[in-house]
């Protein structure tokens, strides 16, 4: 019971890696609050956690939005009194093209979901965790645009390489308020966001040492570390959880 008694906010839970991290993240003893656009999915992760004997609550939005990461807290605080932890998961890829063919409104787009949103998210979570005396925070990020360029993809790895700097940046800050920021960089994994086109999961086992993707739950377990005890003497870090990824060439 790695989070017993703590009160964790997920982002992105409906599917994949958000939606794999609350089901561990409940058995694993957290008090949750699920968020993401998709009111139905996440209702339905909440029904089967309290059909476990767990407690999570969820409110549908967009991460784009300020006031989502604001209602994201508020609700932890009213529901279950504080917030211990979080994980900023949400994220999308965009368009993939190289610059020069990229529209602006994807390239804002790309920006306002995976870093905006976590400005947002830090905004709010952070002084909800000083009252608390202390916390987690991981941010998923990605070896995109840290260890490796893919041609397509300059909008994601821009926005995905600031999650990085923001997380250094606010680990430095926050470190002696006992408060943990840590960036978690997945490789490539079986989600809802990988498609379901089984010559490109061919290529892209093929990019990792191990010789295949992920499952969500491993990519999960990752995560727990950083957010339990256990990852109490690690902060401001990208920890690769990529399969070998950025060191495989063959």
């Amino acid at each position: 019971m790695l989070l017993e008694g703590k009160t964790i906010i997920i982002t992105g839970a409906s599917s994949g890696i958000g939606a794999a991290a609350a089901k561990l993240f409940a058995a694993e003893g957290a008090r949750l609050v699920l968020g993401a656009r998709r009111a139905e999915l996440l209702e339905a992760i909440v029904n089967e956690i309290s059909a476990d004997g767990g407690e999570a609550d969820f409110i549908a939005g967009d991460v784009e939005e300020n006031g989502y990461a604001e209602a994201l807290v508020q609700r932890a605080e009213e529901r279950f009194g504080g917030l211990d932890g979080a994980f900023n998961n949400a994220g999308t890829t965009g368009d993939i093209g190289p610059v020069p063919d990229m529209g602006e409104s994807n390239w804002h787009k790309v920006m306002a979901v995976n870093l905006n949103s976590g400005f947002y998210a830090a905004k709010h979570q952070i002084p909800a965790m000083r009252k608390r005396g202390g916390g987690s925070i991981v941010f998923t990020s990605s070896f995109v645009g840290h260890t490796i360029g893919l041609p397509g993809m300059a909008a994601y790895a821009a926005a995905k390489a600031g999650l990085i700097g923001m997380t250094q940046v606010l680990a430095a800050e926050h470190g002696p308020e006992n408060i943990r920021i840590n960036a978690l960089l997945p490789g490539g994994t079986m989600t809802p966001m990988a498609g379901e086109d089984a010559g490109y999961h061919e290529i892209v086992r093929g990019f990792h040492a191990l010789k295949r993707m992920a499952d969500p739950s491993e990519i999960a377990r990752a995560a727990l570390f950083l957010l339990s005890d256990h990852g109490s003497f690690v902060t401001g870090t990208a920890l690769l959880a990529d399969g070998g990824n950025s060191i495989n060439k063959l």
